[in-house]
């Protein structure tokens, strides 16, 4: 698999973004980057010259610090489009006890990428997807805003847990944002045991996704989960390095929680191998069992494109710690917009402290202020692309336009969506019950919450010291 460029450099912080040619007794070429991300380059005489895009395999991909190995890269080579329709094809030819009960959980930065693309609405988007993957075989198509729920609301409480303890755990706070399997992939190979304390152990909605499918529903549907093929639509490579993630394997069953992550690109790609707009799909009822659907209505979060952790967890615990009720969060940005902050206070005193820090630029600067004991936050909400999930690197890229345009599009039509509260989800608090045996419960703790793991350093020539 070969990818332009990785959802950590694709806005220009590729270790090799382009080959610039040296010629003997040159100065070194200047290199101007467009707006559309075209790189040229800019002679002694004035002159400009388009230099072409290196093309990267995953192997030179995330943090350029080793943290992809051989065995991950074959990982990820196995789930794609590809693999989909393998198991499809599979499907029509098996007897009926060999058939899998094919599931596709669709994340919202997705659905919105497509929604841009083929100029309709998100609940549009939502219906010709379902449509399309049903008419391929695919039995049910989710949406993983639900299975965000479970995470926001395990996010707010684990928050909270840790802001009490916080006296006699130095390593509680700053809780550090779990959702971004890019930064975990960064934090484990790069900071490794250093930072692993502070990161959330709630998993992301992929997971909590997974853990829902293969758990719980599969068994409801009078299937094991190994005999249960669960697929989710990403905006995000990295998703597909999550999934592989051996805390996310069943010993028992042989089987992964999600056993294909495809990213939103890939959908595109299927559609056109089909030789099918989504546009001239007819439209599909949505399933809404595992959706966020009211009435037909689409619903999402406040709190950004990202998820809304930040967002979730200040309301939540400004309630819950000062009984402060907080109607409207306001963001104060720092050196730039993919960088703010939240704050707090009260006769002066600054209760809660927290941030955002979108793209690697900001990460490593917050990484060296935790290293030297000069990090203010309570909380921060780390996502390794710049603008966050809704510029992820699987997402579909512009033609014919701007990227910033496109991304302007997709953020419009993300935040279209009405938006709901976990706490006041029905299906949620009965699923904490039937499923997990309370919000408390040993199996919730298994089920919604995960572990990091440091790991070695390779030694490499190309290993960076951030």
């Amino acid at each position: 698999m070969m990818l332009e460029k990785c959802s950590f450099c694709k806005n220009g912080d590729c270790v090799k973004p382009i080959k610039v040619e040296k010629k003997p007794g040159k100065t070194a070429a200047k290199i101007r980057i467009e707006d559309d991300g075209s790189y040229f380059q800019i002679n002694q005489d004035g002159g400009a010259q388009k230099l072409e895009k290196a093309k990267i395999t995953l192997n030179d991909c995330l943090a350029c610090s080793g943290c992809i190995t051989s065995a991950e890269s074959v990982l990820i080579t196995q789930q794609s489009h590809e693999e989909l329709y393998k198991v499809l094809s599979n499907n029509k030819t098996a007897a009926p006890n060999q058939q899998k009960l094919v599931i596709v959980s669709v994340s919202p930065q997705s659905r919105a990428s497509l929604a841009a693309r083929f100029k309709m609405t998100p609940l549009e988007a939502a219906r010709k997807l379902t449509a399309f993957l049903k008419n391929l075989g695919v039995h049910y198509v989710f949406d993983t805003t639900f299975s965000r729920n479970f995470s926001l609301l395990e996010s707010q409480r684990e928050f909270v847990r840790r802001f009490q303890r916080q006296t006699e755990d130095k390593k509680a706070l700053p809780m550090l944002a779990s959702a971004c399997p890019g930064w975990i992939c960064y934090a484990e190979k790069t900071h490794g045991s250093f930072v692993i304390p502070y990161i959330s152990t709630t998993k992301s909605p992929q997971q909590v996704m997974g853990s829902l499918i293969k758990g719980h529903f599969a068994k409801q549907q009078h299937f094991s989960p190994d005999q249960t093929y669960h697929v989710t639509v990403m905006p995000c490579y990295d998703k597909k390095l999550e999934a592989s993630r051996p805390d996310f394997f069943s010993e028992e069953y042989q089987t992964r929680e999600v056993d294909c992550v495809i990213t939103t690109g890939e959908v595109l790609r299927l559609l056109e191998q089909k030789g099918v707009s989504l546009s001239d799909v007819d439209s599909a009822p949505l399933d809404t069992m595992f959706s966020s659907v009211s009435e037909e209505e689409l619903l999402g979060h406040s709190g950004g494109g990202s998820g809304g952790y930040l967002e979730h967890i200040y309301k939540y615990a400004a309630k819950e710690l000062f009984g402060i009720q907080v109607d409207e969060v306001q963001y104060k940005p720092l050196k730039n917009k993919d960088f703010q902050e939240v704050t707090l206070e009260k006769d002066g005193t600054i209760l809660l402290q927290f941030a955002s820090a979108y793209g690697f630029r900001n990460i490593q600067n917050l990484m060296q202020k935790l290293k030297r004991g000069k990090s203010p936050y309570h909380y921060v909400e780390v996502m390794a692309c710049p603008s966050g999930c809704l510029n992820g690197g699987g997402q579909i890229r512009a033609e014919g336009e701007s990227s910033k345009d496109l991304l302007q599009q997709v953020e419009k039509l993300y935040e279209s969506v009405k938006t709901e509260i976990p706490e006041r989800n029905r299906t949620v608090k009965e699923l904490y019950e039937q499923w997990l045996g309370g919000t408390n419960s040993e199996k919730a703790g298994t089920m919604l919450h995960t572990v990091y793991h440091a790991v070695e350093k390779m030694n490499s020539g190309f290993n960076i010291k951030w």
